[in-house]
């Protein structure tokens, strides 16, 4: 096979679709080069599909090597392990973005490997491995709906960026990631991109800005779009003969008869665990009816079902205007919140929407409680963490406890950029803030639960937060022109529903998002409709936990470390740290206080007894201090010599007792009034250009002068 580039300039740089370099046995792979970013994306869909499943076997994983950065790995094996969080939530993305774009009952085992070779922290890895990955699909045989192509959007002084470097996002107020599908235009001329994934971040952005901005995003990726139709145009493979079960008809109607007026019913019964152990019930007598005597298959007639509970519910909605538990379309559930349940913890609340609850607790801790994440890109401190939990019991089901999966650390990745803008500076507030969610009972938006008991727990933990921020999760049923958005969806509305779009926020504007969607794409309309009414329950949700607490405490937790900092001049910091530590080990084993010393010269001290820290703070600055002109110290002979005595007054500074100045009266010897080791009280007369210290014990003995118990 010969090989093959395909280019195209993509915001404003080249991007570079290489073919038949390498991954000869794949079906798909793509060599994308963006930049000095190379990532390596393949695609592999077995020809014998899985029986017995009702999803599709889809992975993908996305993995930054080391060496793409000229680095070697951590820890001890020094070999790419699992998975971090970044390439977790870069693999969640590419496949939230291609998964509803295979075929409808499509069962044959999938994966997506994407490989970033290369990277030089200006071109997106992400970005790349996004068009990469649909460029794959394309020009393989496997069945799929594309092109799609991810985009980077970002803000600096009120223009929009497509792509920015890292060090540009930095300084921008908003972080989209999007990604568009070519879809034919309703006027019948050209194609429309719509809107098909979209994560985001925001520091209080309009809903407006926010829709201009994936505007622009989506029109920026019709060169790349184009350049994968030239691409299968020229080199695509014939797509693979899929033909989805068909479905006896006969068999169909059968089970409708028997089933459909009983599950009109069940969908109207408001309790979750009441409604889904009546369509239980439901589905067994269904099946064992319908299966007796061999007359059907048990998939066959499950599949059926699947469809029919589907179809009963979006019929409710859309042709009958009602909900499950009667809520009207832009109606959000009863709410409400309490703080403070944990009296040991820093901070804790318990936040309940409908029948979904999260108890949200808050933990304050020190620099050295940092999270240190070391990427491709270079490490990562973070003084912000949340945990989002999701256990077996808050959907009714047993199972043995795992580590948290990637649908947990996305959840809880999302809930923590809410919440990220709105906390205050390190220099107003120094502690690591730790969020864990637990999720208690789920029906629904527990990740924006998670984000409102984020909120109150904060202040109850006398967080000094800029304003509240709550979460809601808005769904859509599209039939044909019939569009109907849905405000605080239910799991159910959200399995069988055509989008689920979450939107977090303070009064002042929007600091997440994040959308999926199962239908072709998202037009302009419709996403500012959304958007809209999601402003609208949000700040009905903010109205209600403003009832519980509507600001932060006055103070922090007794139970909480007392956090003081002290400024020292940068190279003073090793006189803290003293040789080997000793210095700061002394500190602590003296007063039990945790510190922790920045290059910059700042010390952190932090305690939870008072006392304990002011000791700790006076040991630093003693530790710290300069001469100054006549201040009278307490100082220990280090060395006499004939013409007087060389004192340190301060940790390594050192000054000069003339003869002269040991006493009021003549000394002929030295020694006859110190010796080594001794301590004095000297008087600073003097500090010349070359910062020697002259010092007097003539003129400090009429002082009174109590040695400071710090030393």
């Amino acid at each position: 096979m010969m090989k093959e580039v395909f280019s195209a300039e993509f915001a404003g740089r080249t991007i570079s679709l290489k073919v038949n370099y390498v991954a000869a046995q794949a079906d798909g792979a793509i060599l994308a080069v963006y930049g000095d970013t190379v990532a390596l994306v393949t695609a592999v869909s077995l020809k014998t599909g899985r029986e017995g499943i009702d999803f599709m076997p889809l992975t993908v994983d996305y993995q930054e090597m080391t060496y793409a950065a000229g680095k070697f790995p951590g820890g001890f094996f020094k070999r790419e392990g699992r998975l971090n969080e970044r390439e977790i939530l870069t693999s969640r993305m590419i496949d939230r973005s291609i998964r509803p774009l295979f075929p409808k009952g499509y069962r044959f085992e999938t994966q997506i490997m994407a490989t970033l070779l290369s990277a030089d922290n200006e071109n997106d890895g992400g970005v790349a491995a996004m068009l990469a990955a649909s460029a794959a699909l394309e020009i393989s045989d496997i069945p799929f709906k594309g092109p799609i192509a991810g985009v980077r959007i970002g803000r600096l002084e009120g223009r929009m960026i497509c792509n920015p470097s890292q060090e540009a996002l930095k300084l921008s107020d908003f972080n989209l990631f999007l990604v568009g599908r070519k879809v034919p235009s309703p006027t019948g001329a050209g194609y429309d991109v719509n809107l098909v994934m979209l994560e985001g971040e925001a520091s209080e952005v309009d809903e407006d800005v926010l829709v201009d901005a994936i505007n622009f995003g989506l029109e920026n990726l019709r060169p790349v779009i184009d350049l994968q139709d030239s691409m299968r145009a020229a080199i695509g493979k014939e797509k693979r003969a899929f033909i989805p079960a068909i479905i006896d008809e006969g068999l169909a109607l059968r089970v409708e008869e028997t089933a459909l007026s009983a599950l009109e019913e069940a969908y109207r019964l408001p309790r979750k665990q009441e409604r889904y152990g009546r369509l239980g019930q439901i589905r067994e007598q269904t099946i064992a009816a319908h299966t007796a005597d061999d007359a059907a298959p048990k998939g066959a007639v499950a599949a059926i079902l699947d469809k029919l509970e589907r179809r009963v519910l979006r019929t409710m909605i859309l042709k009958q205007n009602t909900r499950i538990d009667g809520r009207s379309m832009a109606e959000v559930r009863p709410i409400s919140a309490d703080v403070g349940l944990l009296p040991r913890t820093h901070g804790s609340a318990l936040f309940n929407r409908g029948e979904t609850q999260a108890l949200a607790v808050v933990t304050l801790g020190t620099a050295s409680d940092e999270q240190r994440m070391d990427f491709v890109s270079g490490e990562e401190r973070r003084k912000f963490l949340l945990h989002y939990n999701f256990p077996p019991y808050c959907v009714g089901e047993a199972k043995p406890l795992r580590s948290p999966g990637r649908r947990e650390i996305g959840h809880g990745n999302l809930a923590r950029k809410a919440i990220i803008p709105i906390l205050p500076s390190p220099e107003v507030f120094p502690y690591t803030i730790r969020i864990v969610s637990e999720i208690l009972s789920s029906n629904g938006s527990s990740s924006m639960a998670t984000v409102c008991g984020g909120s109150l727990a904060l202040m109850d933990a006398g967080v000094p937060v800029k304003a509240p921020v709550a979460g809601i999760a808005m769904g859509l049923l599209k039939e044909g022109d019939e569009v109907v958005v849905l405000s605080d969806i239910l799991g159910d509305e959200d399995h069988a529903g055509d989008m689920d779009f979450k939107v977090c926020g303070t009064r002042n504007g929007v600091t997440a998002m994040q959308m999926d969607i199962k239908i072709d794409g998202l037009t302009e309309a419709i996403l500012r409709k959304a958007m809209a009414q999601a402003r609208e329950g949000r700040l009905f949700i903010l109205d209600k936990t403003d009832e519980t607490l509507s600001g932060s405490r006055a103070d922090i937790s007794a139970y909480a470390p007392r956090i003081t900092t002290v400024k020292v001049r940068p190279e003073k910091v090793r006189d803290v740290i003293g040789s080997g530590g000793k210095n700061i080990r002394h500190i602590i084993s003296e007063t039990g206080v945790t510190i922790d010393v920045e290059d910059d010269g700042t010390v952190t001290i932090a305690s939870s007894d008072a006392e304990a820290a002011a000791r700790a703070v006076a040991m630093v600055k003693w530790l710290t201090e300069d001469a100054e002109i006549g201040k009278i110290y307490v100082g220990t002979v280090k060395k006499i010599v004939d013409f007087g005595a060389f004192v340190e007054i301060l940790p390594g500074t050192e000054g000069l007792v003339h003869i002269s100045q040991l006493a009021k009266e003549r000394v002929n010897k030295v020694t006859d009034v110190l010796q080594e080791g001794d301590e004095i009280t000297v008087k600073v007369l003097e500090i010349d250009r070359q910062g020697k210290i002259r010092l007097s014990r003539k003129e400090a003995l009429d002082a009174h002068v109590q040695k400071d118990d710090s030393r």
